[in-house]
């Protein structure tokens, strides 16, 4: 299937590696001019490399911390008339609620509710105007399925998940369209550290820890990262206009819930 977003521009947050990188190669592959997005220039080289290897299609990259407002406008600035645009951050470590302070708080919603946002709000009236735009938050699962060592992060994403609900509504109409990507548990390094953070808390093997994990998902496996920068690339294709203001679960069919 012809996606029909060859040429498109795409920019890609904290895209060097996981579930950013995943999205990056994906809308690669369909031809898309793909801004990867990092803290560390060799992590985005390395990435850089490996996607123009494989697509043939022209990759950049911009070094910059999208929690400031600073790291923000130089990469809109680099991509100029952003077609895509696919937010991601680093989740907040897992803990106890006891143990989080008024900081804790509010650097998960520097990291995942206020920077997206304001990435958002930066690219969305070029978007309108140009009667062309597409916007991917990757959230969690943790959004529809709360747990409490994921507090921090459930707290933050459900607060953009309900920003970008309602601004959904009001650019439909200009072909913008807005989803949100829900992994759990895709095959990623961010899931190594979970399984050794299992491994830890119940002293027992990694191997016995990753199984342990990989039982609690209906598949019975882990996700595969071409499978959910797939679903990404799907969502900002000509054919997904009409989808919007959706999250989308990419969890083996793990989720229990009707909605």
């Amino acid at each position: 299937m012809d996606l029909g977003i060859r040429g498109r521009k795409a920019i890609i947050c904290a895209s060097s590696r996981g579930l950013g990188k995943a999205c990056a190669l994906s809308l690669s592959k369909e031809g898309v001019i793909v801004y990867l997005n990092g803290r560390h220039q060799d992590d985005l080289d390395i990435a850089a490399q490996e996607i123009q290897e494989m697509t043939k299609t022209e990759v950049h990259t911009v070094l910059a911390d999208i929690t400031t407002e600073d790291g923000r406008q130089k990469l809109i600035r680099a991509c100029n008339e952003v077609d895509i645009l696919v937010t991601n951050n680093a989740g907040p470590t897992p803990g106890q609620f006891l143990d989080w302070a008024r900081e804790d708080y509010l650097a998960a919603f520097e990291s995942n509710m206020l920077a997206p946002v304001l990435m958002i709000r930066g690219v969305l009236a070029g978007m309108q105007k140009r009667k062309f735009g597409r916007i991917i938050n990757i959230t969690s699962a943790m959004v529809k399925a709360p747990n409490p060592h994921q507090g921090l992060s459930t707290a933050a994403r459900t607060a953009l998940t309900a920003v970008c609900k309602a601004i959904s509504r009001d650019v439909a109409v200009d072909n913008v369209t807005i989803n949100n990507l829900l992994p759990e548990r895709i095959d990623t390094g961010r899931q190594i550290q979970m399984t050794q953070r299992q491994a830890k808390i119940e002293n027992i093997s990694f191997i016995q820890a990753r199984a342990k994990l990989e039982s609690t998902i209906a598949a019975k496996r882990f996700g595969k990262t071409e499978e959910f920068g797939d679903m990404c690339a799907y969502l900002c294709s000509q054919q997904a206009s009409f989808i919007s203001g959706q999250n989308i679960q990419i969890d083996g069919g793990s989720y229990r819930g009707l909605i």
